[in-house]
């Protein structure tokens, strides 16, 4: 099932971020995300639309839109990977926004070929400073999507 995130699951939220951002992440130092747990708790997250799946009360993934336009998050637990969680949540947003983008590790080639399959298309290059790894920047326009 997806809902809308309430304010009481940051926790479970937070543990999720933070498993499956360094299952899918290895060849970032994990100080990293630790360092930067606070910012999505007390920034990110506040200021984002974000739809969560789960199932019996434990959230299995979720998603995160901000300003209208930008995936700021997609997680999946590492365990559910392969369910289809990921494309159904994507697929949520896809039918509430007609325009949006992320920023996607260059490394992260499973999710780089899983966006590409939901229409996602390259549209620049970026260079995180604070983690050292290259960036892809992907989005997707509802009109530009092929039929399935």
């Amino acid at each position: 099932m997806i809902r809308a995130w309430h304010n009481k699951d940051t926790t479970k939220l937070l543990n999720l971020w933070l498993e499956s951002t360094r299952y899918g992440h290895p060849f970032i130092n994990e100080r990293y995300w630790y360092e930067s747990e606070a910012i999505v708790r007390d920034v990110y997250l506040p200021a984002a639309q974000t739809w969560v799946w789960e199932e019996k009360g434990v959230p299995g993934g979720f998603i995160s839109v901000m300003e209208q336009r930008f995936v700021g998050a997609l997680f999946v637990s590492p365990r559910l990977i392969g369910r289809g969680i990921g494309r159904a949540l994507l697929h949520h947003v896809q039918q509430r926004f007609p325009i949006l983008s992320l920023e996607v590790y260059q490394k992260n080639i499973r999710a780089v070929n899983f966006y590409h399959a939901q229409g996602f298309r390259i549209e620049d290059s970026a260079w995180q400073e604070e983690t050292q790894h290259p960036t892809w920047i992907m989005s997707w326009e509802a009109d530009q999507t092929p039929s399935a």
